[in-house]
């Protein structure tokens, strides 16, 4: 966010100079240039090569210097916190679109929340849980996104549009299953058709899916035991060694 700016002397500017406020706001409009640069690109790095992935392909994908990620988050760690504030913090803003949004049905809300999640991989930083302790701004954004995902099931489920059984850590888990899945996010050149094949098949799965959060399917499939939001979040207080085995 941009500072107000303190009062300027009466100093005259000269034709090539800027002043100070001017080029404060110059570094912080980069930063977040470069922000978001490096969000989406971790997305895609750790999402295909996992959270230890090095920093060096993350900045390479966002085409920044390994220096300037250094300078401005000090270690790995730091940029990883980071990241997983921003993507909190994205998600909080799409939950909030959905629910302030006067167009369309409540499913169709429900629906464009979570293709707009699916789109910047809003679960990529998942696997992460259980390797980086979190912050407390990360806590608490995390407990932000679970009340807006709360209002935004409820609802939807109030208008008869979403099973009664689906609950937010089903979507959460839709999200990172769907932000690692191989997927090609804009077809390159060389690759043709292939990447074609791959988006669409992408799109197929995920609107299959949609469909089992419909009132009707609750009725040809009952879903089993639910995962408690406790005990998904605390997955990033517990070290990944000593989770019992899922099996």
């Amino acid at each position: 966010m941009t500072r107000r700016s303190s009062r300027e002397t009466a100093r005259p500017i000269g034709v090539h100079e800027q002043p100070a406020v001017d080029r404060l706001r110059g570094r912080q409009a980069e930063a977040a240039v470069n922000d978001t640069r490096v969000l989406n690109a971790a997305r895609e790095i750790f999402a295909t090569a996992g959270w230890e992935a090095p920093v060096s392909l993350v900045a390479q994908r966002a085409g920044v210097g390994m220096g300037s990620l250094y300078r401005r988050y000090g270690s790995k760690e730091n940029l990883l916190r980071h990241l997983c504030l921003l993507s909190l913090q994205q998600m909080v803003t799409e939950a909030e679109t959905a629910l302030n949004d006067s167009a369309g049905s409540d499913w169709q809300k429900f629906e464009s929340f979570v293709r707009s999640c699916v789109s910047h991989r809003a679960g990529a930083f998942g696997p992460i849980a259980g390797h980086l302790p979190p912050s407390i701004e990360m806590t608490r954004a995390a407990e932000r996104v679970n009340h807006r995902v709360q209002q935004l099931v409820r609802r939807t489920q109030r208008a008869g549009a979403l099973r009664s059984d689906v609950t937010p850590v089903d979507v959460y888990q839709l999200l990172e299953l769907f932000s690692r899945s191989e997927r090609v996010v804009g077809p390159a050149p060389s690759q043709g058709a292939a990447s074609d094949l791959q988006t669409i098949r992408h799109e197929r799965i995920l609107t299959v899916l949609l469909a089992g959060f419909r009132p009707e399917a609750a009725a040809v499939q009952p879903l089993p035991r639910a995962t408690s939001w406790r005990s998904y979040r605390a997955r990033w207080v517990t070290p990944a060694s000593e989770r019992p085995d899922p099996s």
